[in-house]
Protein backbone atom coordinates (compact mmCIF):
# COMPACT_ATOMS: atom_id res chain seq x y z
CA UNK A 1 0.00 0.00 0.00
CA UNK A 2 1.00 3.28 -0.81
CA UNK A 3 1.36 6.22 1.30
CA UNK A 4 -1.61 8.28 -0.90
CA UNK A 5 -3.78 5.20 -0.29
CA UNK A 6 -3.10 5.47 3.25
CA UNK A 7 -4.12 8.78 3.44
CA UNK A 8 -7.09 8.52 1.38
CA UNK A 9 -8.31 6.43 3.92
CA UNK A 10 -7.03 8.20 7.06
CA UNK A 11 -9.19 10.94 5.20
CA UNK A 12 -12.73 8.92 5.16
CA UNK A 13 -11.82 8.10 8.77
CA UNK A 14 -11.05 11.28 10.15
CA UNK A 15 -14.65 12.59 8.73
CA UNK A 16 -16.67 10.02 9.75
CA UNK A 17 -15.40 10.25 13.07
CA UNK A 18 -15.51 14.22 13.40
CA UNK A 19 -18.18 14.35 11.29
CA UNK A 20 -17.11 16.54 8.94
CA UNK A 21 -16.76 16.16 5.10
CA UNK A 22 -14.38 19.44 4.64
CA UNK A 23 -11.56 17.55 6.60
CA UNK A 24 -7.96 17.41 4.44
CA UNK A 25 -5.08 15.71 5.67
CA UNK A 26 -1.24 16.50 5.51
CA UNK A 27 1.73 15.09 7.01
CA UNK A 28 1.41 18.50 9.43
CA UNK A 29 -2.12 17.95 10.27
CA UNK A 30 -2.37 17.55 14.32
CA UNK A 31 -5.35 17.98 16.69
CA UNK A 32 -4.66 21.99 17.29
CA UNK A 33 -5.84 21.99 13.56
CA UNK A 34 -9.51 19.66 14.22
CA UNK A 35 -11.25 21.51 16.44
CA UNK A 36 -12.78 18.38 18.16
CA UNK A 37 -9.58 16.39 18.23
CA UNK A 38 -8.82 15.95 21.53
CA UNK A 39 -7.96 12.68 24.23
CA UNK A 40 -11.16 10.74 23.92
CA UNK A 41 -10.94 10.93 19.77
CA UNK A 42 -7.25 10.50 19.98
CA UNK A 43 -8.46 6.96 20.87
CA UNK A 44 -11.60 6.45 19.34
CA UNK A 45 -9.30 7.41 15.37
CA UNK A 46 -6.34 4.85 16.84
CA UNK A 47 -8.93 2.15 16.99
CA UNK A 48 -10.87 2.91 13.72
CA UNK A 49 -7.05 2.93 12.20
CA UNK A 50 -6.49 0.02 13.81
CA UNK A 51 -9.87 -1.88 12.61
CA UNK A 52 -9.26 -0.21 9.03
CA UNK A 53 -6.00 -1.37 8.87
CA UNK A 54 -5.79 -4.67 10.79
CA UNK A 55 -3.00 -3.17 13.00
CA UNK A 56 -2.45 -2.80 16.37
CA UNK A 57 -0.48 0.21 18.01
CA UNK A 58 1.54 -0.09 20.87
CA UNK A 59 1.28 2.78 23.88
CA UNK A 60 4.26 4.55 23.23
CA UNK A 61 3.50 4.56 19.09
CA UNK A 62 0.58 6.09 20.46
CA UNK A 63 1.89 8.50 22.91
CA UNK A 64 4.34 9.80 20.31
CA UNK A 65 1.86 10.67 17.22
CA UNK A 66 2.16 14.52 17.34
CA UNK A 67 0.69 14.38 13.05
CA UNK A 68 -0.98 12.50 10.72
CA UNK A 69 2.58 12.39 8.84
CA UNK A 70 3.80 10.06 11.93
CA UNK A 71 0.53 8.14 11.91
CA UNK A 72 0.71 7.33 8.30
CA UNK A 73 4.54 6.39 9.15
CA UNK A 74 3.76 3.88 11.73
CA UNK A 75 0.90 2.89 9.92
CA UNK A 76 3.04 1.53 6.99
CA UNK A 77 5.68 0.27 9.17
CA UNK A 78 2.61 -1.83 10.58
CA UNK A 79 2.07 -3.04 7.46
CA UNK A 80 5.18 -3.76 5.99
CA UNK A 81 5.31 -1.20 3.11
Amino acid sequence: MKREEVYQKLKVIFRNNFDDESIELSDGTSAEDIEDWDSLEQINLIVAIQDEFKIKFNIEEVNSMKDVGEMVNYILKKIGK
